[in-house]
């Protein structure tokens, strides 16, 4: 990986800064002008909502775009005709494709939404990768991934950005940009990448009002038009086309928190909407053919291998868990203890258990949704917790421990979305113990924009959760650097989001070292 400030680096950021900033000036951009400008296209440029590659491994990636005139269109489909369009797509060594390595033809369909997924292999494994496509006369920006090392190779360093949460109403993108501009070599998206619910839904927080598909995403069109609302925005579409993406959903990619076959509220036609829902995510995420969607049903649960330094595990916890215990309320209520309840459902625990049990990775990832580490959230003696997280799934989650204390996984950490803000944890097989070991890590990213604008309060320790280290309720990103012997997690953020341009800051660092369970901070970075 090239250091900051070098050449090389240089010469690529003004490449893909360059490329993002002529986008924004064809009317590609967000926010009202978009709603002024996104039909200012015509029949022009089909590449409207970017590039973007993905789930890497040693031979290859996937390489995504997908085609719209008209991104906003109300019928959900792009302005495209109803018929298959050949789209082009290279691969080169080098910025400038003087050292192309792969080209073909993809068909983009129009019942798939004019998308398209070009799956590589037999390129060499840990090298750096540029891409673009051209259809209909016009030609992509330039898109940089790579692959992931070679089996067994554990001395070349990984840095990962990680990202939740990005309500197109409460705030702008400015976080994506941060993480583009960090030049990672994967980026993992845990969950809420879309919000089905509109601005007149979901109150606005930051005093910023930017949506101009205001009502809750419920088919298939209303679902591809949200997608593609969120991908005018450049500085999403910048930090797609910089690196390689691991994605998982949450809740808000169908409806605020469905579990299983359950919908939050009652609902006619649930099934219907879910198939929707799953298949405009395939249709806008960068996913091999393996993830795509039969009906109400898409496997997402999947391992990312990265030589011998890394496994991530990305586990989907909604589509296969039980119903919310106590109702779905705040709990302890009893229930959330009953044997047999899980949030991955028995045939992916049993998977994630023998991945654990078989790994040889230096660094085991949980790539996950919702909070791991028990987290009371009530001052004083009494206990409260949120059912929609795994303290709602407490036998679950001590299988799951005990799968990885078993398994003698080496260097276990559980990276987390959902709740909005940054948490450092140690993670106890009996959090009830004060005496029990830490066995485990758990990094949880804050939002890239819900909430809005956050004032930072300091943070003194918990004396109702020992175990969690760090807390930040601020926007940002996550930045976790791993070698061979230790793990460097940095806390970006974001001193504003209702409007463009914050500075990325590390509000506190932390550091695991080989072998050594637990979580010591360091000065930040």
């Amino acid at each position: 990986m090239n250091q900051p400030g070098g050449s090389d680096n240089w010469n690529r950021r003004k490449l893909l800064l360059a490329s993002a900033t002529t986008a924004t000036a064809l009317g590609l951009g967000s926010g009202a002008a978009t709603a002024r400008t996104h039909r200012s296209v015509g029949r022009g440029d089909p590449f409207t909502l970017g590039i973007a590659s993905g789930d890497p491994d040693s031979e290859g990636f996937v390489l995504w775009t997908r085609l719209a005139h008209e991104p906003l269109a109300e019928d959900g489909r792009g302005g495209m005709p109803d018929r298959a369009i050949d789209v082009e797509w290279e691969v080169a060594e080098d910025e400038r494709f003087h050292r192309i390595v792969r080209r073909g033809t993809a068909r983009a369909l129009p019942e798939w939404g004019h998308s398209v997924h070009v799956e590589l292999a037999g390129l060499r494994p840990g090298r750096e990768y540029f891409y673009r496509f051209r259809g209909c006369g016009h030609l992509t920006p330039t898109g940089r991934t790579r692959t992931a090392p070679a089996a067994g190779t554990v001395r070349q360093p990984l840095t990962v950005c990680t990202a939740s949460c990005a309500a197109w109403e409460h705030g702008f993108y400015t976080a994506y940009r941060r993480i583009a501009e960090e030049e990672p070599d994967l980026v993992l998206h845990l969950g809420d990448y879309i919000y089905e619910l509109g601005h007149l839904q979901y109150p606005l927080l930051s005093g910023i009002a930017r949506s101009v598909t205001g009502w809750q995403a419920r088919t298939l069109a209303e679902y591809r038009r949200r997608y593609a609302e969120y991908k005018t925005d450049p500085d999403l579409r910048l930090a797609h086309r910089t690196a390689p993406w691991v994605v998982i959903w949450d809740d808000h990619e169908l409806d605020n928190n469905w579990a299983g076959q359950h919908p939050e509220l009652p609902q006619p036609e649930f099934d219907r909407r879910r198939a929707d829902s799953f298949r405009a995510y395939y249709e806008n995420m960068p996913l091999r053919a393996g993830n795509r969607p039969r009906g109400g049903d898409m496997r997402l649960y999947r391992r990312i291998r990265w030589g011998g330094l890394a496994n991530f595990h990305m586990l989907d916890t909604r589509q296969y868990r039980d119903d919310q215990a106590c109702g779905g309320l705040v709990g302890p209520c009893g229930a959330e203890s009953a044997p047999e309840r899980s949030i991955t459902g028995e045939r992916q625990e049993k998977w994630l258990l023998d991945g654990l049990r078989g790994s040889h990775a230096r660094w085991d990832f949980l790539g996950q949704q919702v909070m791991f580490a028990h987290h009371d959230t009530l001052d004083g003696p009494l206990t409260m917790t949120n059912m929609d997280t795994w303290d709602g799934y407490t036998t679950s989650r001590r299988r799951i421990t005990d799968g990885w204390l078993n398994a003698g996984v080496r260097n276990p950490v559980v990276l987390t979305g959902d709740i909005h803000e940054h948490y450092a944890a140690d993670l106890k097989r009996d959090y009830a113990d004060p005496d029990s070991p830490v066995v485990g890590t758990e990094l949880v990213t804050t939002s890239v924009t819900s909430g809005g604008d956050a004032e930072e309060g300091e943070f003194t320790g918990d004396p109702d959760n020992p175990h969690i280290r760090f807390h930040s309720g601020m926007r940002g990103y996550l930045r976790t650097r791993i070698d061979a012997e230790r793990l460097r997690a940095d806390f970006r953020v974001l001193p504003y989001v209702s409007r463009r341009g914050a500075e990325a800051s590390t509000k506190a660092s932390f550091e695991v070292d080989d072998g050594v369970a637990g979580l010591r901070e360091v000065a930040p970075s």
